[in-house]
C-alpha cells in the first residue's frame, strides 16, 4: 500500500487531520490534499498533520481555471495559481495539479451559459451611425453621398447611381465602390465581429469564417465568450506565464484533461494527447500532465499518449476511480470506487507501468454517496480496490 494515496475530495467532509488518520490507519504512504483542507488550518500547518502522520504529500489540488478573456479576470486567476504554487512548495510536494478551466461563456462550473452579448441593428454595419454598405434612407438607395457609406443597392429603385446623377459606381468624393478609406472589408463591421457577413446576416462569398485568418490577423468569433480556439490559447499563455514561477519554487504544473463532458464549464483541454502538446514548450520537470481513469478511460487514442507522455518524461500522477452509470445529478459526482463501472482497470495500469510511471496512485472520487460514509470505511474499500483492480498491474 505504500504507493496507494488518498486524495482528500475522496473524503469530502473529513477535515485534513481526519483523512491523514484514515489513510495512516489503513496502511496507505500518501495524501493527496485539496486546497480547501489546506486553507483551513494554512499551508505550514497541514505540513505538519501530514508528516505527523508519517505520510508525504503526492500532490495539491488543484491550480487552473487559466481561460478568462478579461483583464481582471486573468490577472486574479495568475494570483491564485502563484498561491498555490507556493502551497505545494511548502507542503513539500512536486505535483500541482491544474484544471485548465472552461469557455467563459459559463456562469459557473455546471451553471448556464451567458446570453450571448447584444447584436448590431444591422449586421455588417458599422457600430458608429455610417453604415459600411448601402444607405438606409430612401434618397441614396445606391452609392452614398460621402466617403462613409461605401457600396451600392442591389434593389431595383437606382442601381448604382444616386438621384442627382452622380458618377455611376462612386460617390461624391470619388472613393471607389467596394472599398472604404480605410481598407475595411465590404459587407463587414470596422470590428473583426461580422467578417464575412452581409447587410441581411448572411455569408458573402468567399468571405472567410470566424474564426480564421485575414492577412495574417485574427478574426474573431461573434463572441469571445464561446471562442474555444481562443480560449484555448489564453491557456497556453498563461502556462507560460506562471511556468517560471513554478521552477523557482520547484513545483511542477500538471495539466489534467477532463471528460469531454466537463469542456464548456471546466476544462477545455479533453485529451492527454491535447495536455500533452500545451506541455510540449517547458521542460518535463516545470510541465507535466496526469492520468486522471475517470476521465482519459474512453480516449482510443490513450495508450499512444501514455506512451508519450513516459517517453517525454512528463507523467507526472496517476489518479484512478470508476466511471459509473446512471450519472447523478452534477455529473461531476458520478465517480465510484475502482470496480463498481466500466474502466478497463487492468489495461490502463499496465499502460501506465509501461510508460515508466512509478509515482503514487491517488483515489479521487467525487460521489455524494461514498461522500457520507464514515472516512475510515471510504479508505478501508479503496484500499481493499486498489488491491484487487491496480496493484497487480503496476
Amino acid at each position: 500500500m505504500s504507493r496507494l494515496s488518498l486524495n482528500t475530495a475522496t473524503t469530502k467532509h473529513a477535515t485534513l487531520a481526519e483523512a491523514c488518520d484514515a489513510a495512516a490507519t489503513a496502511g496507505l504512504g500518501a495524501v493527496g490534499p485539496w486546497r480547501d483542507r489546506v486553507q483551513e488550518v494554512g499551508a505550514e500547518k497541514a505540513a505538519r498533520i501530514v508528516a505527523e502522520a508519517g505520510l508525504r504529500v503526492s500532490s495539491l489540488c488543484r491550480g487552473g481555471f487559466l481561460t478568462a478573456a478579461d483583464a481582471a479576470g486573468a490577472a486574479a486567476a495568475l494570483e491564485d495559481n502563484r498561491l498555490a504554487i507556493r502551497e505545494a512548495a511548502t507542503l513539500g510536494t512536486h505535483e500541482l495539479i491544474l484544471v485548465v478551466g472552461g469557455l467563459p461563456a459559463a456562469t459557473a462550473p455546471g451553471g448556464p451559459a451567458r446570453p450571448y452579448p447584444p447584436r448590431p441593428s444591422a449586421v455588417g454595419a458599422s457600430r458608429t451611425a455610417d453604415h459600411v454598405g448601402a444607405s438606409r434612407t430612401a434618397d441614396h438607395v445606391g452609392t452614398s453621398r460621402t466617403a462613409d457609406h461605401v457600396g451600392t443597392s442591389r434593389t431595383a429603385d437606382h442601381v448604382g447611381t444616386s438621384r442627382t446623377a452622380d458618377h455611376v459606381g462612386t460617390s461624391r468624393t470619388a472613393d471607389h465602390v467596394g472599398t472604404s478609406r480605410t481598407a475595411d472589408h465590404v459587407g463587414t463591421s470596422r470590428t473583426a465581429d461580422h467578417v464575412g457577413l452581409s447587410a441581411a446576416g448572411t455569408p458573402v462569398a468567399g468571405a472567410p469564417a470566424a474564426g480564421t485568418s485575414v492577412a495574417g490577423t485574427s478574426v474573431a468569433s461573434a463572441d469571445r465568450a464561446r471562442d474555444l480556439v481562443a480560449t484555448r490559447q489564453r491557456v497556453a499563455d498563461r502556462i507560460g506565464e506562471l511556468a517560471p514561477y513554478a521552477a523557482e519554487h520547484g513545483v511542477r504544473l500538471v495539466l489534467e484533461p477532463l471528460h469531454p463532458l466537463f469542456a464548456a464549464d471546466r476544462a477545455v483541454v479533453s485529451t492527454l494527447g491535447q495536455a500533452l502538446d500545451l506541455a510540449a514548450p517547458f521542460d518535463p520537470d516545470v510541465v507535466g500532465v496526469v492520468v486522471d481513469t475517470y476521465h482519459v478511460w474512453w480516449d482510443p487514442d490513450l495508450r499512444t499518449q501514455v506512451a508519450r507522455a513516459g517517453a517525454e518524461g512528463r507523467l507526472a500522477s496517476y489518479q484512478v476511480c470508476d466511471w459509473v452509470l446512471p450519472l447523478a445529478a452534477e455529473p461531476l459526482n458520478s465517480r465510484g470506487h475502482v470496480g463498481d463501472g466500466y474502466v478497463d482497470f487492468a489495461t490502463i495500469t499496465r499502460w501506465v507501468a509501461e510508460a515508466g510511471y512509478t509515482g503514487d496512485v491517488e483515489v479521487e472520487i467525487f460521489n455524494e454517496e461514498i461522500w457520507a460514509r464514515p472516512p475510515a470505511e471510504t479508505v478501508a474499500t479503496l484500499a481493499d480496490r486498489y488491491a484487487r483492480h491496480v496493484l497487480p498491474y503496476l
